[in-house]
């Protein structure tokens, strides 16, 4: 792995005064050890830029401007919400025989994979990997050559090699692979609703007049005249 050097002052004012860092071009940021004080420190922003918006990861050979110089690695970086950019970092030191555990990235190659011209499409899951060494072994970045992946293929955790590194991520999980196109199936054509509304009333009017016919009551007889009136036309 390259070194990185990273000239950088001690920073005096520290808290909410650091904007003032930030109004004069620097970067505000805190070197820390394990056994050693921390050290605030600022850096010009144009000279942080490589170490923030890169794909690789680098050990950084810092030095102040006391004279003193410290092994490190860039640990955390703040960014403002609005515009982006950082605003503050963290650096961690190293010792060289002792191991420590970071997170480097993970960088697909060979262009366009098999089973993407084959109509899949490419799923990236982990674009970072947890690992543990020494400071010497780390790598710059984990890179993965997809160009013969097909459909339904993927590359798992337990199919990388690297070599005096221990990675931390579990072995089953996927770090990329390539899925089946999506198919989307057509929708059953609906029944027009007017042609239900029509036939309908056809289909109930010929029930109706079928259960008239069937259930009529039969008509009553015409209600003939009581005996006691018919005896009072005969007495005249």
């Amino acid at each position: 792995m390259s070194e990185f050097v990273l000239d950088a002052e001690v920073r005096e004012v520290t808290g909410k005064h650091a904007k003032y860092a930030r109004g004069r071009g620097f970067v505000p940021g805190v070197y820390y050890s394990r056994g050693e004080a921390c050290i605030n420190i600022q850096v010009e922003k144009p000279r942080l830029d490589p170490l923030v918006f890169t794909s690789e990861t680098h050990v950084i050979d810092l030095h102040l401007k006391d004279g003193s110089s410290h092994k490190c690695i860039l640990r955390d970086v703040q960014y403002d919400p609005v515009s982006d950019l950082p605003i503050h970092f963290d650096l961690q030191g190293l010792r060289e025989n002792e191991k420590l555990t970071i997170e480097i990235p993970v960088v697909l190659t060979g262009g366009i994979p098999k089973g993407v011209r084959d109509g899949g499409m490419v799923q990236h899951m982990l674009h970072k990997l947890r690992i543990s060494c020494l400071p010497k072994d780390i790598p710059e970045k984990v890179e993965i050559d997809v160009s013969n992946l097909e459909i339904n293929h993927s590359v798992h955790v337990r199919d990388l090699n690297i070599p005096n590194v221990t990675i931390l991520e579990g072995v089953d999980s996927a770090i990329v692979g390539v899925m089946p196109p999506t198919v989307v199936k057509e929708e059953e054509t609906a029944v027009p609703v007017a042609e239900e509304a029509a036939k309908e009333p056809e289909v109930v009017g010929k029930g109706k007049k079928a259960e008239e016919g069937e259930g009529a009551e039969p008509a009553k007889a015409e209600a003939k005249p009581a005996a006691g009136k018919e005896e009072k036309k005969e007495k005249k």
